[in-house]
């Protein structure tokens, strides 16, 4: 961990295959104590930059600090401190579930297992760990890697795409381990197509786009950039409210006005709405979806 507090800091990161370039000058920033989402389609970057991160791949340039530390250079020293989960996890066939855990802890050191926490994680998870990994499910191969991952006493947990063949059920439980984690202090970058998840768990998200960061902050933050959807039913007549500039896409006939505004002007509305006359009144804030989808759509994605 930096000084700051920063458990992970990439700047102007690049990173190039051939004629391809899968990362342009990337920026992402994981806080302690935060848990940092990582949005973006296939083809993205999301992964390229994880590798970078673990030490997998060097960068073409830029800067990329890790728990203080360089990824490339420092990867050995570094890999004790940090826990990954893939999206698709590969176990040795003959192997048990536990044995797997066990042989994936003594490639951290021992010290970094919390046996406790890890036989809790099993039972949580509803995992039979003396199963042979060859007749486990994609589900149940997931499992393992995620009572492996948080059975350590990890700085930073990288997750990408970490519950692809878990059910709603194991999806709420490996949020609350993300939680907890969290609430201990560790840093989390979780990448997920599961848009809900990361807007459920994130303090903070990040959406890159041909390998790029295109909008990053808090929810908050995002979302004050976004349109709130308004819709009511009003005993006046909602046509004028046309005239107002703070008011979008308005629709308005018998008796229901619909329309976009934003979050600095959503007083002002309000007030407009109440000299109609409320009958219902729905306001929807824009979702993670909603913002995720505009940067795309916007791009002819």
């Amino acid at each position: 961990m930096t000084d700051n507090g920063t458990a992970v800091e990439i700047r102007g990161l690049s990173k190039s295959f051939g004629h391809t370039r899968a990362l342009d000058g990337l920026d992402l920033t994981v806080a302690a104590g935060e848990v940092a989402g990582f949005l973006g389609p296939n083809g993205a970057g999301k992964s390229t930059a994880i590798r970078v991160l673990l030490g997998l791949l060097r960068a073409d340039s830029g800067t990329v600090r890790l728990l203080g530390g360089d990824p490339w250079r420092d990867a050995v020293r570094l890999h004790r401190r940090i826990a990954y989960v893939p999206g698709d996890v590969t176990l040795w066939p003959n192997l048990t579930g536990m044995q797997a855990m066990d042989f994936l802890a003594r490639l951290r050191g021992d010290e970094a297992l919390d046996t406790a926490r890890r036989d809790e994680l099993i039972e949580r998870f509803e995992l039979d760990p003396y199963k042979k990994a060859r007749t486990y499910s994609k589900g149940n191969r997931q499992k393992v890697a995620i009572v492996a991952a948080f059975s350590t006493r990890s700085e930073l947990f990288v997750l990408d795409e970490p519950t692809s063949g878990l059910d709603p059920l194991m999806e709420r439980r490996f949020q609350q381990c993300v939680r907890e984690v969290a609430g201990q202090g560790a840093a989390v970058l979780l990448s997920s197509h599961i848009l809900a998840e990361v807007e459920k768990l994130c303090d903070s998200v990040t959406i890159i786009r041909s390998g790029r960061s295109v909008r990053s902050g808090t929810l908050r933050q995002m979302r004050h950039l976004m349109a709130t959807t308004v819709s009511a039913r009003v005993r006046g007549d909602g046509g004028h409210l046309a005239h107002t500039p703070y008011v979008h896409d308005l629709r308005a006939e018998d008796g229901r006005v619909h329309f976009s505004v934003y979050r600095d002007d959503l007083d002002r509305a309000m007030s407009d709405l109440t000299a109609l006359g409320i009958d219902e009144l729905t306001v929807a804030p824009a979702s993670l979806e909603d913002m995720f989808l505009s940067e795309y759509e916007g791009a002819g994605r």
